[in-house]
């Protein structure tokens, strides 16, 4: 086992990882699609590709700690219907989390994730559409796609809150019961991932520690700014710096 306890911070760096982390958690708070942002600046700020990805996973457990409390203290509980997708999904976040740590180095990482943000970048401008109306999948249906969205969420996390929306929504749930839903299996799913990356030395804590401040003072924020609207300028903002950002990790300038 090795532990990467930290590694030295600018002052910009650390602002751009809280102003960061708190932009993140509001989107996430609403929806998803928080990561595509924090973990490109957690690689601006000089974590390499792997630890990034890693060093993520400490804020997004804080964040969605705090979400669920939130949804319980306002009497909405997700926990007695998620026990059907929260399976597959641990199943499939430990085979994510081990296959992204031991297989991809950083440049490959780097370059993967940068790709990968594209589709979350379109998903975050068009949000999938929660269908009430939608013929709900079967249980082989729902285990297999969970599964599949489990080992994505295990390995990169960014974009997994918009896509267990739409994929909750296929299943049965209203909005409120899904994003109630969507938090918890969220939070199962990293509880089993960020040991892993522990354990594989992932995890640099100083920047982690930091953008965890501001993705779990974000994650507050948001659910009082998507109630004014606030939550629109947000995404726009987000999703400008994500695109640039995407370009520099897959090396356009």
């Amino acid at each position: 086992m090795r532990a990467v306890f930290g590694t030295d911070l600018l002052w910009w760096e650390a602002l751009l990882l809280i102003l960061g982390g708190v932009a993140a958690g509001a989107v996430n708070s609403v929806a998803g699609g928080g990561s595509m942002l924090t973990v490109p600046l957690l690689v601006l700020a000089g974590v390499p590709g792997g630890e990034a990805n890693g060093s993520n996973r400490v804020g997004i457990l804080t964040s969605n700690v705090a979400a669920v409390a939130t949804f319980r203290r306002l009497g909405v509980e997700g926990l007695v219907h998620a026990a059907r997708v929260v399976v597959p999904m641990l199943i499939g976040g430990a085979i994510g989390s081990y296959a992204v740590a031991n297989l991809l180095d950083d440049d490959t990482f780097e370059t993967v994730f940068g790709l990968i943000m594209v589709p979350i970048i379109i998903l975050t401008v068009r949000k999938p559409k929660v269908r009430a109306n939608a013929t709900p999948w079967s249980l082989p249906a729902v285990i297999a796609v969970f599964l599949v969205i489990g080992i994505y969420g295990g390995a990169f996390q960014a974009g997994i809150g918009l896509v267990l929306l739409a994929a909750l929504s296929r299943s049965g749930f209203d909005l409120v019961t899904a994003n109630s839903i969507k938090v918890i299996v969220n939070t199962a799913v990293t509880m089993v991932a960020l040991p892993v990356y522990i354990w594989q030395g992932q995890v640099v804590w100083l920047p982690a520690i930091v953008l965890a401040v501001g993705l779990t003072i974000g994650g507050s924020l948001g659910a009082r700014l998507a109630v004014f609207g606030g939550e629109v300028l947000i995404r726009r903002v987000m999703v400008v710096a994500a695109v640039a950002l995407a370009g520099r990790l897959v090396g356009l300038y």
